[in-house]
């Protein structure tokens, strides 16, 4: 490479950016990398020509000394070598694509390590409530088992008395550097400590209440206070009483889920109430004052006469409480006019008579007279 332009190599004009030299590197190293032309011995020189050209464009310091001299004679070769400093997670997730060839973290790579703090899990509870419960709200009381932090060792996993080691391999960050010699260099990549686990601790003398794992499995007994105006479907979040948290993170959720029973004579549509009331064909026709069933108790209200099977009246307010709101929704009531059946004489007669009034039917004589027309032929 000593005769070539490093800044052509990478697709460049002298002088160019860092920026535009990460970006040329990502893209042609992507492109030629090994892996990706396997058996392609012309696309693996061009990868290691991208590498040396990177490798001085890089480096300030080479940069400059090539940009005056042209040059490559450092005092050394110019072989690409993850020894000498580069870090792939500088090319701004590059460094992902390279744990995927190479099985590791190069670099700083910042995927999350075992000993990181981390937020225990969240837990799922399902509660049925009744009709009633759900409307005005309830106080439940419910039983969960659960990880909580060991109060033998508070939560360490050592024995009572003594406390974890750092890990003398990583030296208590939980990964380890490895370096793997290839064809192409040398390259630097990090790998979970195989003697603590990735924990960055060990325990010598494991605590005999959770075993050395920090926490243990407990039933507790937990109050639940259920809003007015919850429904099916509806979850209501519990902060902080879930699964113990791993290396000092926080506890997770509790989440609590909402089933609603049925009621024989109340039907609900997120804040509504529907209800059928039935009344007598004379109460339709005549008016009547109905009681009707609300979820605050009974309530009169008055039927016009001439009312219609499948009248909807509403009773504004009275339905369901909204959920941490103020108001409540309102409830809508169908009339349902109830024909009667296995009428008696007497009760036949009056129809007809009501009828023959009407005009529905003739009278006797075969014309359709009104009821006071027949009256007034019995004076006649």
């Amino acid at each position: 490479m000593a005769n070539k332009d490093y800044y052509e190599v990478l697709g460049l004009q002298k002088g160019a950016s860092d920026d535009e030299i990460k970006k040329a590197f990502r893209k042609l190293a992507l492109k030629y990398h090994p892996d990706r032309n396997q058996g392609n011995k012309e696309a693996e020189e061009r990868f290691k020509e991208i590498n040396e050209a990177y490798q001085v464009l890089s480096d300030p310091q080479k940069k400059s000394q090539y940009d005056q001299f042209g040059t490559t004679d450092f005092g050394g070769s110019q072989g690409f070598s993850g020894a000498q400093g580069f870090d792939f997670s500088d090319l701004g997730g590059f460094g992902d694509i390279f744990d995927s060839f190479f099985g590791g973290g190069f670099g700083g790579s910042s995927r999350k390590r075992k000993n990181a703090p981390q937020k225990g899990n969240d837990l799922e509870y399902s509660i049925s409530l009744t009709f009633e419960e759900a409307v005005f709200g309830a106080e439940k009381q419910i039983s969960i088992t659960r990880s909580e932090k060991c109060e033998k060792c508070n939560g360490t996993g050592a024995k009572h008395g003594t406390k974890p080691h750092t890990c003398d391999k990583c030296g208590g960050t939980g990964q380890v550097r490895i370096q793997r010699n290839t064809p192409l260099g040398s390259f630097v990549s990090m790998s979970t400590c195989d003697k603590c686990g990735g924990k960055g601790t060990i325990i010598k003398d494991p605590c005999p209440e959770c075993k050395g794992r920090g926490s243990v499995r407990k039933q507790r007994r937990i109050k639940v206070n259920i809003p007015a105006g919850v429904d099916t479907g509806n979850v209501i979040p519990i902060r902080g009483q879930g699964e113990h948290g791993v290396n000092g993170g926080p506890a997770g959720d509790l989440y609590i889920n909402i089933r609603v029973g049925n009621h024989p004579k109340f039907k609900r549509k997120q804040f509504d109430i529907y209800i059928d009331e039935h009344i007598s064909f004379g109460s339709a026709v005549l008016g009547t004052e109905l009681k009707v069933a609300t979820i605050d108790g009974d309530v009169k209200y008055q039927i016009p006469s001439g009312t219609q099977s499948g009248t909807v009246f509403r009773l504004k307010g009275k339905g369901v409480p909204r959920v941490n709101s103020h108001g409540r929704g309102d409830q809508y009531v169908n009339i349902i006019v109830d024909i009667p059946k296995n009428l008696n004489k007497k009760q036949k007669d009056a129809l007809y008579a009501f009828m023959v009034a009407s005009g529905e039917l003739p009278d006797s004589e075969g014309n359709k007279k009104s009821f006071m027309d027949k009256i007034k032929d019995n004076f006649k």
